[in-house]
């Protein structure tokens, strides 16, 4: 007899007294077929407002795409997000922090709310992360932290810049080391596209630590939001949380052992490749294809 894996969901569309309930998700397209799987919560941070998060729709495509080849039915939720980076210096920036809570119980409140069999929470900045992680915690499902990764550079004057170059030319621009052409020059070619601020700031330094605490599969949020390899992460992320679930795996169970060796793909610098060990995570994922 297969294993039960709605170990949640079944409360909730199980049963003649569910009628209700499953009348009001087939209005929304969902068959008897889906509501018959694992029920997978996918919690996207997607907003206009930045590009740290605006590619995210994309890679939430893939993650669902995953999470049915692997026999689950995904649901699609989303948050909000603060960026400090436009925010910063302004009185916007007194809402960065609260915006981390306003994440992590969101995120909790529609898992719980909906008896989820897992999730995936997809993130992008610097209050996503922590705020997707408090969540996913808070909740002890088989569940999936994926990043959507760092912006590429931008070119100026013959050379590679990020936005923190910008930061540093409004200095420039102050002191008059810098005209304004320059200045509008570089403002315009230091963001090229989709993805979190290119550097070793909070975001990545974040993405890469939870990789090696487990809550993501190692080596897969160093890969560029833009990189045509990202695609492939989420689809092996929403794979990912199906595995989980059949292993019955949560967050609690994974951190008393688990450890695996996870071979880093080469978009990692230098620094992050020499960083190998075991870590405590409930991924065997296999090295990306290069």
């Amino acid at each position: 007899m297969p294993k039960e894996l709605r170990l949640n969901s079944r409360d909730l569309l199980v049963g003649p007294d569910r009628a209700p309930a499953r009348a009001m998700l087939k209005a929304v397209g969902f068959t008897d077929e889906d509501l018959s799987r694992p029920i997978i919560g996918v919690a996207n941070t997607w907003i206009e407002v930045m590009p740290c998060n605006f590619h995210l729709r994309r890679l939430s495509e893939r993650v669902k795409a995953g999470i049915r080849a692997a026999g689950g039915t995904p649901i699609e939720y989303n948050t909000i997000a603060v960026s400090d980076g436009i925010s910063m210096g302004t009185e916007g920036m007194k809402a960065s922090l609260i915006s981390r809570e306003v994440i992590a119980d969101s995120i909790e409140l529609v898992a719980r709310g909906h008896l989820f069999d897992g999730v995936v929470a997809l993130s992008g900045c610097d209050k996503t992360i922590p705020g997707t992680v408090m969540a996913l915690a808070r909740l002890n499902l088989p569940s999936v932290m994926l990043y959507g990764g760092s912006i590429m550079p931008g070119r100026f004057q013959g050379h590679d810049v990020t936005i923190q170059d910008v930061f540093e030319a409004v200095g420039k621009h102050a002191s008059g080391r810098m005209t304004n052409a320059e200045l509008k020059d570089l403002e315009d070619h230091a963001c090229p596209g989709p993805g979190a601020c290119g550097g070793q700031f909070t975001a990545n330094t974040m993405a890469i630590a939870f990789e090696f605490l487990g809550i993501s599969p190692m080596g897969r949020n160093g890969v560029p939001a833009m990189d045509p390899r990202k695609d492939d992460v989420a689809f092996e992320c929403g794979k990912m949380v199906m595995d989980l679930l059949k292993r019955d795996l949560d967050h609690a169970k994974s951190s008393r052992g688990n450890r695996w060796k996870m071979p880093l793909p080469r978009s990692r610098p230098p620094a992050a490749r020499r960083m190998r060990c075991c870590i405590c995570s409930p991924s065997r994922a296999k090295p990306i294809s290069r």
